[in-house]
């Protein structure tokens, strides 16, 4: 029979093994952090913490003082289907065969390249996606643990805005408003419905059950979580709206002087209903008040999931990325809409938070193809060998005042793009034509001076290195 001294002895040495094993499974829960991939669609960096004074976005602003922001990060294609195919498998476009359109699939167009989805479900992560992460829900669907998730699973073809095939408006008075050609429903509508009536109101309530669930499974988790605004039609609760009596309207609304033309307008909005053009002011500044409405809704729905993790005691083993696709232009130069190579359609958001690491505002370039050799550094596990096209930003996330490069590239339909610093500047090869804006003097990109003997050794010279990232982008992979 043990002696109370003997007991003693044993106790002790049981707290210590159970507090030894506790530290050991935070260690290597540590190494294997949990990750939380928020998206947005058609987000440019309109918020408060991006300098933006006349939104409201106090999610985004709250997150944003916790995170590294970057301040000079661009898609890598200005158009979802391309831009997500591009982040989800870390791969520049490469036009005409890859990554061009809103049709594209990844799984298509590069069937040999492994998603991030598939490379953490294949190095121990359960892997879920909720809402808009590909842009076609076929696409690389067996790479994920689960099948991902959309609250119609089947509602987004062709036919996806149709009214009201996909219960996108809410409100009745949306119905008498319908694109014959199109068969849409109206660009807009403001419903007095709660936050969680509409498509990413669904979203948002998947992936807090997720959240819960994904808690307990004893396992690291990739939890991916797509919103679908601010995605045309510009559909929020009637409170966002409100928030918006007048919005302040762009300053250039005219075409940058010397502009290309394959630099030109999207059409996306003329498939909707109630539509007319960018010159009609009350149609633009309801095109902007609608906007706005939708990123404060996202937002909201934002501080919901952040708020959801801390409750959980999630937020210190867990980073969160968050970011829009590409980005969208809200009247500058005359256009509304994406699909150009004009910062304000290039540019996005990206806040990236890591436990233990630093928080603060970068200014290095940096760009969406960097994401994925993000996440597998931080993961603590290998890259996919000869694939990924990006540089990873652990060492920004440590000190936001490192760069890890000085440029990155964008392609759209044939136009090449490279953005520093300084400099925006594209070519096309089949025309001969460029484009240069120098920012330093003309912020807005009000005129294109690539023609102007003074930068004839700028156009040289970003000529030369477009030629360089191209020949890295388009190198040939997987020893074919």
């Amino acid at each position: 029979m043990m002696n109370s001294k003997t007991l003693f002895y044993m106790a002790c040495v049981t707290a210590a093994s159970m507090q030894a094993a506790a530290a050991h499974a935070k260690a290597a829960n540590k190494k294997h952090m949990n990750v939380l991939f928020v998206m947005a669609d058609d987000l440019r960096p309109e918020m408060g913490c991006y300098g933006v004074k006349d939104i409201h976005t106090p999610n985004f602003d709250r997150f944003a003082k916790g995170a590294v922001l970057f301040d000079n990060a661009f898609c890598n294609a200005p158009v979802s289907g391309a831009s997500r195919a591009s982040v989800l498998t870390g791969m520049y476009p490469n036009y005409p065969t890859r990554f061009i359109d809103y049709t594209c699939k990844a799984s298509v167009d590069a069937p040999d390249a492994i998603p991030i989805s598939g490379w953490l479900t294949s190095h121990g992560y359960h892997t879920v996606s909720n809402g808009k992460i590909m842009h076609h829900i076929e696409d690389h669907a067996d790479s994920w643990s689960e099948a991902p998730w959309r609250w119609h699973p089947d509602g987004y073809d062709v036919y996806w805005a149709e009214y009201n095939r996909w219960e996108l408006w809410l409100n009745s008075e949306s119905g008498k408003h319908i694109n014959p050609r199109t068969m849409r429903g109206p660009f807009c509508e403001s419903a007095d419905v709660p936050d969680s009536a509409y498509d990413d109101g669904h979203v948002l309530a998947k992936t807090l059950t997720d959240l819960r669930r994904l808690r307990d499974m004893g396992k690291p988790f990739f939890l991916a979580c797509g919103f679908w605004k601010p995605h045309l039609p510009f559909c929020a609760p009637k409170k966002y709206w409100d928030m918006y009596p007048a919005v302040p309207m762009a300053a250039n609304q005219y075409r940058p002087t010397g502009l290309p033309p394959e630099v030109q307008n999207s059409g996306e909005i003329n498939a909707y209903a109630s539509v007319s053009t960018p010159d009609d002011q009350e149609f633009l500044r309801l095109v902007k008040t609608g906007y706005y409405a939708c990123v404060s809704y996202v937002d909201a729905l934002f501080g919901q999931l952040m708020d959801e993790l801390d409750r959980l005691g999630m937020a210190d083993n867990t980073i969160v990325i968050v970011f829009g696709d590409h980005g969208w232009n809200l009247g500058e130069h005359g256009f509304v809409g994406k699909h150009n190579l004009m910062t304000t359609a290039t540019r996005v958001p990206l806040m990236v938070r890591v436990p233990g690491m630093a928080k603060g505002v970068s200014k290095s370039m940096v760009e969406l193809v960097d994401i994925y050799p993000t996440i597998c550094d931080l993961c603590g596990i290998d890259a996919p060998k000869q694939q990924l096209d990006g540089k990873s930003l652990t060492p920004i996330l440590r000190n936001p005042s490192r760069s890890v490069k000085r440029e990155v590239y964008v392609q759209w339909q044939g136009g090449d793009n490279l953005q520093n610093q300084r400099y925006n500047y594209a070519e096309w090869q089949k025309s001969g034509h460029t484009m240069l804006f120098d920012h330093k003097a003309d912020r807005d990109e009000n005129a294109n001076v690539s023609g102007n003997a003074d930068y004839a050794p700028t156009v040289n010279r970003m000529s030369k290195d477009m030629k360089k990232v191209k020949k890295f982008a388009f190198r040939k992979k997987w020893g074919k």
